[in-house]
């Protein structure tokens, strides 16, 4: 296998796995506003809890 096709597959999976990560915090967040709760995110080095 040559180092381009490997390198188009890793950019193939990294693009996927980021569009996975971005389908679940969407649906972290619709499931913590449906149910009141709050969610925890990094801010300024922080971990800080926000309300939906």
């Amino acid at each position: 296998m040559s180092i381009s096709i490997k390198s188009k597959k890793q950019a193939a999976f990294t693009e996927m796995v980021g569009r996975a990560l971005r389908r679940a915090a969407k649906a972290a967040r619709t499931e913590a506003k449906a149910k009141g709760t709050a969610i925890a995110m990094m801010r300024d080095g922080k971990v800080v809890l926000v309300k939906p």
